[in-house]
This record gives C-alpha cells, structure tokens and sequence, in this order.
C-alpha cells in the first residue's frame, strides 16, 4: 500500500514544566514518524513537505525512510514557540511562516490513503483541498489542527470559526479534531449537534481527541450516529507534542490497512498513549511493538 501525507515541517521550541527543552523536530514529523515506525515493511509512505538544510538533521532520522517525490528544498521553515501545559490548551506563537505547498494532483490515484494534517493551518488552501477531491477517489483525512486558530498582526494563533468550512468538510471523508478545535467547525456546542452537521456536509467519520479523557469517534450507520469511547491508556505523562498527530497517522494507516474502524480506534488510542511516556523522540522507533504488546 502507499499513502500520502501532507503538511508543513517545522521547528519546535518548548516550554514544558517550567523548562524550556531542547529544540526539536515539530509539525507533520510526528505524523510521518508514526505512520512510518507503525507500518508494515511492504507499505510506502510519500512525504509532502518543505525542509531547509539547516536543521534537516533534526528530521532525518524519519524522512531518511520516507519516499521525498513530493518533498521540497526551502530557505526557511516555521519556528513554533510552544507553552504547553498539564491542564490548559497550549499557547502558540510563530516565526517564519512558509509559502503552501503546492500538491501535483495528476497521479494522486496511486495512493490507497492521503492523509493532511494542517500544521499550521496554511499548508494547503481551501482551493487545493477541494482539487485533491475532485482527482483522488480514495479516502482522505483531515486533522484540523491549526486551520481552527487565526494568526493575529503579533504571530499569536488564537482559536476562531474556520473560512470555507464547507470547501474542507465536504472535501474529506474522515476529519480529527481536539475538543476547542471541533468548535471553530459550527454554531453547535455540543457533540453530537456538531457531528450530525458535519455529516451532513459529507464526512464519514468524526473523531475528537480529548487528551487525559480519551477519545471519541462517532460515525453515520445508515440513518443513526454510532457513539465510541475509549478512555486514555494508564501511563506517566512525559510529552504532550505530537500525541493527536501519531494517533491520527496510526487510526488512518489501521483503517485502511485492516479496513476495521474499531481496530484502528484502539490502536490509536494506545499510540497516542505511547507517544506521551516517551521521554525521548528515539523511543517512537518501538512504537509498534509498544502498541501491539498493549493491544488485546
């Protein structure tokens, strides 16, 4: 099998705990490292991205193993500055925001999945995923992110109602977002209220993260929205970057590898569980044995 994934590469700078970490690789790296140290030896994974030379070496130990068709050379990526916290949404602000990418759709067939996930919420236009709709049969999922928060005139991304929230719905079969982000996507307030409008406008599949309480996934059977919980596996919290970007990778690379949506939801569960107790990015290399070894 191949998949596409799609978003911007960038560089984290942490405040975590009262600390300020190490600068490390941030943005769809997480992604891309989950799908790829989950999946099987005879799948590919095609990378569309931008890196620059001088910090590739934060990234290389993933997109080394990635295939780079889709993989272009800029003079400089997004800096994020990250004030994440236990109990609170994380606080972001930005340097050195890069052009979109720019998606050659003419061969987009040759994927069983294309997975996007917008980093920072300007990786491609409302435009260009309605053009990836219109070229690929596939299925295809969107991981919100940073398309639910404005940049403001001092870089500060605060949250705010999604522009053409139509164009992106309608364009994706499956859609993830956080429990703010899910409501930059309606006038609704509650869940349920909120999904049965999204699925109106086309998606499949909702899935909401909700960090220390687990996840939820609602899909449409026929004329009723089927409802499941999972609660968050017991570990010690080390990390809170990338836990929703590996879940995402690892629920879309399950549901197409096995076609069972229950299967991937668990799984996902446990890779985002995972994620958070490594206290280093090295770690994400057993991330399958660690999920299936948990996996019942």
């Amino acid at each position: 099998m191949k998949f596409l994934i799609i978003g911007h590469t960038v560089e984290d700078h942490i405040f975590f705990r009262g600390k300020n970490q190490q600068i490390k690789p941030g943005g769809i790296f997480y992604a891309a490292a989950g799908m790829h140290y989950f999946k099987y030896v005879e799948d590919e994974i095609f990378l569309a991205s931008s890196i620059e030379e001088r910090n590739y070496h934060l990234y290389s130990i993933v997109y080394e193993n990635l295939n780079k068709t889709y993989i272009r050379k800029v003079d400089t990526i997004p800096k994020i500055h990250l004030k994440v916290y236990d109990d609170k949404e994380r606080h972001e602000h930005y340097e050195n925001l890069t052009n979109k990418l720019e998606i050659d759709s003419s061969s987009l067939n040759e994927f069983n999945g294309i997975y996007i996930n917008m980093i920072t919420g300007f990786d491609i236009s409302a435009e260009d995923v309605v053009n990836i709709r219109k070229n690929y049969s596939g299925k295809i999922y969107l991981d919100i992110h940073s398309l639910a928060r404005g940049l403001e005139p001092n870089y500060v991304r605060n949250f705010r109602p999604v522009p053409d929230v139509n164009k992106w719905i309608s364009s994706v079969d499956i859609l993830q977002a956080n429990e703010n982000e899910i409501l930059t996507l309606s006038k609704y307030k509650d869940e349920l209220s909120i999904a049965n409008e999204l699925f109106s406008r086309g998606i499949k599949i909702l899935i909401i993260t909700k960090g220390d309480k687990g996840t939820t996934m609602i899909s449409k059977e026929e004329t009723a929205l089927s409802v499941f919980d999972v609660p968050p596996i017991k570990i010690k919290t080390e990390n809170r970057i990338g836990c929703g970007d590996v879940f995402g990778a690892v629920f879309f690379y399950s549901y197409i590898k096995f076609g069972d949506k229950i299967k991937a939801l668990n799984l996902a569960n446990i890779a985002g569980g995972c994620i958070a107790s490594y206290q280093n990015i090295n770690q994400i290399k057993n991330l399958k044995e660690d999920v299936f070894s948990r996996y019942t």
